[in-house]
């Protein structure tokens, strides 16, 4: 249940199409239901914007099943997503729940409505692709349209510099790799868009797996800059989600630009000043 089902709750008990008894009924879900292995938060929509998401490895499939069935039960309960999950879990879940759609270790069932911002995702390389597609899965449920775009590590630079009209132009950016971690520094310094770092377990010895492009993560001369655990893909869209903040409700579309002599607009992820008409930097 999120904030607007709560406001509808309310405002049918003061109407009086809805007799308080009914909205003890339904306020019971809340915050928890407790199902003996597992207590749902269903409280979590309302209290941090994002719906509890179900993590796949350690349970029974049974337990799977079972709480992904329970929070579909509640009325907007938002996106349910079994992450990590083997055959067997997204199968049984799947079985129970009509309407999951898998992706890799990913089970999405009732995804959010379109959303209209830019959201792009690098890797340094082709083995980070799973944990990228781990994020662009969960930012899909939650109703973007990520651009994933893959193989542009630093050690074939013009690989990156190729795509920076989609960096400039980003509303938020991913950066997943592994080795040194290079990758997302080299990417803090071309866009000014919130940038989310995310070390895999991608690399030969020194690269402990995924330990050492972690400390260069956070070790970045990139300002503000922000980094999430090693191989956390869905870690790495939920911070977008809380930087890009929720939904908007219905009015002014957010790309109908600026009022006349408000001066250049400036582009999602350019600083002002930092980039001419191409919104290429100079």
């Amino acid at each position: 249940m999120d904030a607007d089902a709560l406001r509808t709750l309310l405002d049918e008990v003061r109407s009086g199409s809805r007799t308080p008894d009914d909205a003890v009924r339904a306020l019971q879900h809340l915050p928890f239901t407790d199902l003996g292995y597992a207590r749902v938060d269903h409280h979590r929509l309302l209290r941090q914007g994002l719906p509890e998401a179900v993590y796949g490895r350690g349970k029974l499939p049974a337990q799977c099943a079972g709480i992904v069935m329970e929070l579909l039960s509640v009325p907007n309960g938002g996106p349910v997503l079994l992450t990590l999950a083997d055959d067997e879990q997204a199968g049984a879940a799947m079985a129970a729940n009509p309407g999951g759609v898998r992706t890799g270790t990913t089970v999405v069932w009732q995804p959010a409505p379109p959303r209209p911002e830019r959201v792009v995702i690098v890797t340094a390389g082709t083995a980070d692709l799973p944990v990228a597609e781990q994020c662009e899965v969960t930012l899909a449920a939650f109703g973007f349209k990520p651009v994933l775009i893959p193989d542009c590590g630093v050690a074939g630079i013009h690989r990156l510099i190729d795509v920076l009209d989609d960096l400039v132009a980003a509303h938020a950016v991913v950066a997943v790799a592994g080795m040194e971690g290079a990758l997302a520094s080299v990417i803090g310094g071309l866009t000014g868009a919130p940038l989310i770092a995310v070390p895999t377990s991608v690399g030969y010895g020194a690269g402990l797996e995924g330990v050492t492009a972690l400390l260069a993560m956070m070790a970045s001369c990139a300002a503000g800059l922000v980094v999430v655990g090693i191989d956390n893909g869905f870690g790495a869209a939920c911070a977008v989600l809380r930087i890009l903040g929720p939904a908007a409700d219905d009015g002014p579309a957010a790309d109908d630009g600026p009022a006349a002599d408000d001066g250049p607009a400036v582009e999602a992820g350019q600083v002002p000043g930092s980039a001419g008409d191409e919104g290429r930097p100079q």
